[in-house]
């Protein structure tokens, strides 16, 4: 069964959009003109940015897996893009056919392919919300309508973030979309830092700005800000391509920037249990807490976290301190997976 939520406005092919400039960092021909345009002056100051986007939906292949493979049966997707097959229903109903899946976003392109591809597993639910994350309380009350709030949501923000400026108070944004969640939920989250290349990274940003995209990329320090409360668990953070190889295909470069990690919070008072992480796409980001705890100690820039390290090791700084609970095992009362 396949929904689709409110409807969006005329496409504006006047300007480009992070959604079409994505992809066709992914090969895809859902694009205009003004979005190559846009996409390609990236690519030129940032030459791997085609892989780093592929390594990026592959680690969501995995990390939906992951949580599919856990149990979770609620998907909450805010800044899907347009579909590229296998899409996160498609992956998560494989394992779990009953899997309910809501997306959102803003691009009325996104809304038009949504409506003729998100097709459902007979057993299971789709539906599509055209909503702007910077109103979160509009999502969730459209979510409401498909998922169940009182069981585990997986809800994922993948590259996503670094497109919402400061002026619009990500954090409180992040505050908003699980303070609903229950215990046993997820967050899969993956951003881009400019900690290694302010300057490369710095003329990106200026890019998607002049186009009318109000990105930005943030510090190690700025990103953990988002994770508040939670605990990274195993594997901890290591690079994207061997966050949990075993769960998907590995067609990305091994050595590609990126990091994955998980967090996850076992005291009571937090709206998420666990998190998945993926910094994007440069390595260095870590350091969350358990909540109620005191915060983690960090490494010092150019520490573990130096682009130079090989690129077997992990690529954050030290793992979260431990108080008094394995991060391996949930706090009882939560939901591990099942």
């Amino acid at each position: 069964m396949t929904d689709a939520g409110t409807s969006g406005g005329q496409i504006d092919t006047g300007k480009p959009h992070s959604a079409r400039m994505y992809d066709y960092y992914l090969g895809g021909k859902d694009n205009y003109p003004v979005d190559v345009e846009a996409a390609e002056q990236v690519i030129s100051l940032f030459p791997a940015t085609r892989e780093l986007a592929l390594t990026n939906r592959l680690f969501m292949h995995r990390a939906s897996r992951l949580l599919a493979g856990r149990g979770v049966r609620q998907f909450l997707d805010i800044g899907t893009g347009i579909p590229t097959e296998p899409n996160l229903h498609q992956i998560v109903q494989g394992i779990v056919p009953q899997a309910r899946v809501v997306y959102a976003d803003n691009d009325p392109i996104v809304l038009r392919h949504a409506q003729a591809l998100l097709h459902s597993a007979p057993e299971g639910k789709t539906a599509y919300v055209h909503g702007d994350v910077r109103e979160p309380g509009k999502i969730i009350a459209a979510a409401r309508e498909t998922l169940d709030f009182t069981q585990p949501i997986a809800l994922s923000l993948v590259a996503l973030l670094h497109l919402v400026g400061d002026e619009d108070e990500p954090r409180r944004i992040v505050r908003e979309l699980l303070e609903p969640l229950p215990s046993g939920s997820y967050l899969t989250l993956s951003h881009a830092t400019g900690d290694f290349d302010p300057e490369t990274w710095e003329r990106v940003v200026e890019v998607y700005r002049k186009g009318g995209t109000a990105a930005q990329v943030r510090t190690r320090d700025e990103f953990s800000a988002f994770f508040t409360g939670l605990e990274l668990v195993e594997p901890g953070v290591v690079p994207a391509a061997r966050w949990h190889p075993e769960l998907g295909e590995q067609r990305g470069r091994r050595d590609a920037p990126l990091c994955g990690g998980c967090p996850q919070a076992v005291t009571d008072g937090c709206p998420a249990d666990r998190a998945v992480r993926h910094g994007l796409p440069i390595p260095g980001l870590t350091g969350l807490t358990r909540a109620g705890t005191a915060p983690a100690r960090r490494s010092a820039p150019g520490g573990r976290g130096r682009p130079g390290r090989g690129s077997g090791g992990r690529c954050g700084s030290r793992r979260p301190r431990r108080s008094g609970r394995s991060c391996r095992r949930p706090r009882p009362g939560s939901r591990p997976g099942r």
